[in-house]
């Protein structure tokens, strides 16, 4: 990045927090009963213009942990008939989340940031099932921050009226096919798209990067 555009990162644009996008599916609403089945990650950079893009992908299916409860409208919602199947190539929670947290600190680490925070289509959902699955597998290094997070469905309803995934991506200008919504790696795909548009735009509009003496 050249000397006149050093203040474009993702450092000073977040306050020094790294986002990665994160979607999950799920066999209910409930983090601490209900079965976690899929899950992507997708990390962001910033070119030499300041503009922010989808970076790395990680996407997992995942085996219902030991105990589960598995809604059955929740798995005709997302399209699983059966989570046991050896066909679905799933892994455990702890698996999935040791690679997506390494990822994680690598490009954090590259960006010189010194938090992970989580972007998502109604955060609180997709933040409570990932912290609630991390202190099942007893995992200590948990990148993201522990409350904090960008809700697109906030951000997309201030940006473009709407809060609806699918709504809110069609009134951006973006494509979004029903018939794949609710696979993780889908819904991640257009998040992440989703809130590079939002925060490109805002940038677009004058609204970043601040003056020194604003920063």
């Amino acid at each position: 990045m050249s000397v006149e555009n050093e203040a474009l990162t993702l450092k000073k644009r977040f306050r020094g927090y790294f986002p990665v996008v994160i979607d999950v599916e799920t066999a209910g609403f409930n983090a601490k009963t209900d079965a976690l089945l899929e899950i992507c990650a997708i990390t962001l950079k910033m070119d030499e213009e300041g503009n922010l893009h989808p970076a790395s992908t990680l996407h997992f299916h995942i085996e219902p942990f030991e105990g589960a409860n598995l809604e059955k409208e929740a798995l005709e919602f997302i399209g699983i008939r059966d989570p046991f199947s050896p066909l679905r190539g799933a892994v455990t929670e702890a698996e999935a989340l040791k690679e997506i947290y390494k990822m994680v600190r690598r490009e954090q680490k590259h960006a010189d940031c010194g938090r992970a925070i989580m972007v998502a289509h109604n955060a609180t959902f997709d933040h409570s099932f990932v912290m609630q699955a991390s202190e099942r597998c007893k995992l200590k290094r948990v990148p993201f921050h522990p409350f904090a997070t960008f809700d697109t469905a906030a951000l997309s309803g201030l940006a473009y009226g709407q809060t609806v995934l699918a709504k809110a991506c069609r009134t951006a200008g973006m494509e979004f096919d029903n018939k794949e919504a609710h696979s993780a790696l889908y819904d991640t795909q257009k998040t992440a798209e989703l809130f590079c548009r939002i925060v490109n735009k805002w940038k677009a509009l004058g609204g970043w990067p601040l003056s020194d003496d604003e920063n």
